[in-house]
């Protein structure tokens, strides 16, 4: 996807205005029915087969602009119920046992709080192409492991030195550096044990599948490279396409991995996981950028971790390139995007990712 300092403008009035609260009723403040999806070919079928798994079918309908209602959904419920059944898993994942200094820094940082996007996103993907909770809850735990991972290491002295972190010292603070850097390594390890030891009634090929997307996502082809480029970039002029090499590898591509290796475990074929990863490329995007304009308009008591860091360290973001009423903009584009890439689906049962686009987009923290 490429970038230019000019973009088109999407009528999403609600963007980064109205907290997500707004949306849970039956009589949402401001919907979402207003946005214009981009001009699709499609029209979606949903197609339930005798084994219980679901297909997809679609035809060409003409080349106007599709509008699809954002439906009526306890959304804020969703999240809290899933999110509990995530950290219920998480705590059993990671028990107090010798050496227990290691656990304690690793049980401190997964525990530690935080909204569990990603595996939510694990379990909304699978659910949506037949599967359920279960299938997916040992790839979800290890998404976050990963997450978890990612956050230790990056607020480290060496890389973004941050001393606050979900509204807690970060765990360098509180373990020491080495047990910090131990920690990190230890939840990364573990979150491809956790895969593969615990994920039931899957097939193996399936399994394997997901372990691979998530080590890709996680290397020097996702995370790691979009680290590495995000380090070299400081203090230098940085283009919208480095911009966006950074935020794909080291953002986007965890969330991606999220909807896909749901979709994976959920049963879903080679085209319906490729459609939703088109969706989770949209949104991992989209989640930065919206995160580069809370950096620069929320405390740090608001959004619970040190703000205005990018901007002290001269970092390259959204904001700072585009300014912020053009980065709101695109933000609006992305949501486009992301609805664009389930428009194949049944849209009750993708009711959970239409509104995590919103979510993401009108997110306070």
């Amino acid at each position: 996807m490429a970038f230019s300092t000019t973009i088109s403008f999407y009528d999403n009035s609600l963007l980064l205005k109205k907290p997500i609260n707004g949306l849970i009723n039956n009589q949402p403040r401001t919907p979402l029915g207003h946005l214009k999806f981009a001009p699709l070919k499609i029209q979606a079928t949903y197609v339930a087969g005798p084994s219980s798994k679901h297909s997809f079918q679609s035809q060409e309908v003409g080349n106007k602009s599709q509008k699809v209602p954002l439906l009526a959904f306890e959304f804020k419920e969703y999240m809290i119920n899933k999110a509990n059944q995530v950290n219920k898993a998480l705590d059993e994942a990671v028990p107090l046992q010798h050496p227990q200094k290691i656990n304690e820094a690793m049980r401190y940082s997964l525990l530690a709080g935080g909204k569990r996007v990603r595996p939510v996103l694990c379990i909304a993907s699978c659910e949506l192409v037949g599967g359920d909770e279960g299938l997916a809850m040992p790839a979800a735990c290890a998404l976050e492991m990963i997450h978890t991972m990612s956050l230790i290491h990056d607020d480290l002295p060496c890389m973004d030195n941050d001393d606050l972190r979900r509204g807690k010292p970060t765990s360098h603070k509180i373990f020491g550096e080495d047990t910090a850097v131990l920690a990190g390594d230890a939840l990364l390890s573990l979150a491809f044990e956790h895969v593969a030891r615990n994920t039931k009634n899957v097939s193996s090929d399936r399994v394997v599948q997901a372990i691979a997307e998530l080590g890709s996502t996680v290397g020097s082809k996702g995370l790691v490279a979009g680290q590495i480029v995000d380090i070299d970039s400081e203090g230098k002029e940085v283009s919208l396409s480095t911009l966006e090499y950074i935020h794909v590898h080291k953002t986007a591509k965890l969330l991606e991995a999220a909807v896909v290796c749901g979709a994976i475990m959920g049963g879903a074929d080679a085209t319906s996981v490729e459609r939703l990863r088109k969706y989770a490329r949209s949104i991992g995007l989209l989640f930065q950028v919206v995160d580069d304009i809370l950096d620069v308009t929320k405390s740090s008591e608001e959004l619970g971790k040190t703000a205005g860091k990018d901007l002290e360290s001269d970092k390259a973001t959204y904001p700072k390139l585009m300014g912020i009423d053009e980065a709101k903009k695109f933000a609006a584009q992305l949501v486009d995007e992301a609805n664009q890439g389930l428009a194949f689906f049944d849209h009750v049962k993708a009711a959970p990712l239409y509104h995590f686009a919103n979510y993401i987009a009108t997110r306070q923290n």
